[in-house]
C-alpha cells in the first residue's frame, strides 16, 4: 500500500513538474513545436518569411524550418545517448571552452575598443617603415600615371592635349572641371597603383606592350577603335623594389594596431592577475 501510495505521489509530481514546464513555456510565448523538453516557440520564427512571399512558400519556408528544428534536436538527443561517455564529455568540454571563448574575446574587444589608444602617428609609420622595408619588397609593378581617355570624336584634342602634358595649377582645375566629357580619367599621379590595374583601364596597353609604353616620365597620346588615351607617367616601380610607404601604409597601420592591440591585451591579462592577487581572489598552492 505504502509503495503504491509513493508511487502515485511521484507520479503526480512529475505530472505537475512537466505541467509548470509547459506553462512557463506558454507564458513565454505561443508554442509552435515540441520535440520532448524543447519547444520551439513562435517567437523563434517571427521575421522567417518575407512579406512579398506567396501563402505557399511561406508555409514551406516555416514548415522546413521547424522540421529542421526537430531533427537538430532529435539527432543532438540520440547523440548524447548512443555516444560513448568520453565522447560526449569531450564534446561537452569543447563546448564549455568555445563559450568561455567567445565570452573573453567579446569582453576584450569590448575594452580594447574603449580603453585602446587607435592613432597611428606618421611618424611611427616612417620608423616601422626604416625597421623593416627589406620586408615589403614588391610582388607586381606599380607605377604612378595620370591618363585621360575620350572619344575618337572629340573636338578639343589638341588644347586637352596641351593642358595635360603641362599640367599646372590652372591646368589640373580645368581638366576636373572638363572631367564630364571624359570616358574615364585619373589625374592623381602621386599615387601608386598596379600596372595590371592600368592594363585594365587602358585598353590598348596590353603585357605584351606595357614596357613600350608604360615607361618613366614618358608622355604618350594612343588611339583603338574605343577612343584616345592620353598617358602621362610619373615613375614606375619594378618587382622586387621596396615597396612605397604610401602604398603599404595601410598595412603598415593595420600591423602596428595589431601588435598595440596584443600589448594591451598581455597588459590587461597581468594587472588582471595582479589584482586578483592582491584581493586574495587568486592562490596557487603548492
Amino acid at each position: 500500500m505504502m509503495n503504491r501510495l509513493k508511487a502515485i505521489t511521484l507520479f503526480t509530481i512529475l505530472l505537475l513538474t512537466a505541467s509548470c514546464q509547459f506553462l512557463r513555456k506558454e507564458e513565454e510565448g505561443t508554442i509552435i513545436a515540441k520535440v520532448n523538453d524543447d519547444y520551439l516557440l513562435e517567437k523563434d520564427i517571427r521575421g522567417l518569411v518575407g512579406e512579398n512571399l506567396s501563402a505557399e512558400d511561406s508555409i514551406n519556408i516555416v514548415t522546413n524550418y521547424i522540421n529542421n528544428w526537430a531533427t537538430t534536436k532529435l539527432l543532438l538527443q540520440k547523440a548524447r545517448i548512443n555516444l560513448p561517455e568520453d565522447k560526449t564529455l569531450a564534446f561537452e568540454e569543447l563546448v564549455n571552452q568555445y563559450r568561455a571563448d567567445l565570452y573573453i574575446n567579446a569582453y576584450k574587444e569590448a575594452l580594447v575598443t574603449k580603453s585602446m589608444d587607435t592613432a597611428i602617428t606618421k611618424g611611427e609609420l616612417e620608423q616601422y617603415y626604416q625597421q623593416n622595408k627589406d620586408n615589403f619588397k614588391l610582388n607586381e609593378e606599380l607605377i604612378q600615371l595620370r591618363y585621360v581617355s575620350v572619344p575618337n570624336d572629340y573636338n578639343q584634342i589638341d588644347e586637352l592635349k596641351e593642358r595635360f602634358n603641362r599640367f599646372d595649377a590652372e591646368d589640373r582645375k580645368l581638366l576636373h572641371g572638363q572631367s564630364l566629357q571624359f570616358k574615364s580619367f585619373s589625374l592623381n599621379d602621386s599615387a601608386w597603383v598596379k600596372v595590371s590595374d592600368v592594363i585594365q583601364k587602358i585598353p590598348v596597353i596590353t603585357s605584351e606592350n606595357k614596357n613600350e609604353y608604360l615607361k618613366k616620365s614618358q608622355k604618350i597620346q594612343l588611339t583603338d577603335s574605343l577612343g584616345v588615351y592620353l598617358v602621362a607617367v610619373n615613375d614606375v616601380l619594378e618587382r622586387n623594389d621596396m615597396s612605397p610607404l604610401s602604398y603599404i601604409e595601410p598595412t603598415l597601420r593595420q600591423i602596428l594596431l595589431n601588435k598595440r592591440k596584443l600589448e594591451f591585451i598581455r597588459r590587461l591579462e597581468k594587472d588582471l592577475i595582479d589584482e586578483a592577487y592582491k584581493k586574495k581572489q587568486y592562490k596557487i598552492y603548492e
